[in-house]
């Protein structure tokens, strides 16, 4: 806690400082201009994180966050039902997205494999991927894991695992700077590697 913070202030910034990329000056700039805000308005910011970790859960099918059971994606009957392109988050899917190239289903796996971390293939969301390709529908797969360390780690495990399931198994093409994040990726850059993908 900060002790030059009247009490309540100091929590605020220590529950922003948690969020990523926030540190205590960005932290203490929020907390005092929420301060300044009519209250409305800082009630109505409250209310949507309240609302949000209320109503939304993760997609049944995808693991993408929804409203419902599904997400619009997997609702969506106009979605390319033979391929599935296998990302780590939910932010992920925004990136494919915005390139408007890729008309398919998705698959989120929630992390990457790191054994520094002690995230093994048991902690990512797998199990209903089998289930999925089970159904008979999916006949591609593409992996498009970051490509860093983990993401290949992560990718070369699930090609291990899926093609003696039958499908076609590809790898998002290399247009993406190894080291690099998904989130980090302009459109152009991610509709070359789409392209680009390989079969692994």
């Amino acid at each position: 806690m900060n002790e030059d913070l009247a009490a309540p202030m100091s929590r605020l910034v220590d529950e922003l400082k948690r969020l990523p990329g926030i540190g205590q000056k960005s932290a203490q700039r929020i907390a005092f201009h929420l301060l300044g805000v009519p209250k409305e308005e800082a009630q109505r910011l409250a209310g949507a994180v309240s609302d949000m970790r209320e109503q939304i859960q993760l997609c049944t099918r995808c693991n993408n966050i929804a409203e419902g059971e599904l997400c619009p994606i997997c609702r969506d009957p106009s979605r390319d039902q033979s391929t599935v392109v296998v990302l780590e988050q939910p932010t992920n899917i925004m990136i494919v997205e915005r390139t408007r190239q890729y008309t398919g289903q998705y698959h989120v796996l929630h992390g990457a494999i790191s054994p520094l971390r002690n995230i093994g293939p048991e902690d990512l969301k797998i199990r209903n991927l089998l289930e999925r390709l089970r159904e008979g529908e999916i006949t591609e797969v593409i992996l498009a894991t970051s490509p860093t360390t983990e993401g290949q780690a992560t990718a070369t495990y699930l090609a291990k695992l899926l093609k003696p399931l039958g499908v076609r198994v590809s790898r998002i093409g290399m247009g993406i700077p190894v080291g690099s994040e998904l989130e980090f990726i302009d459109e152009a850059t991610m509709t070359e590697s789409i392209e680009g993908r390989r079969e692994v």
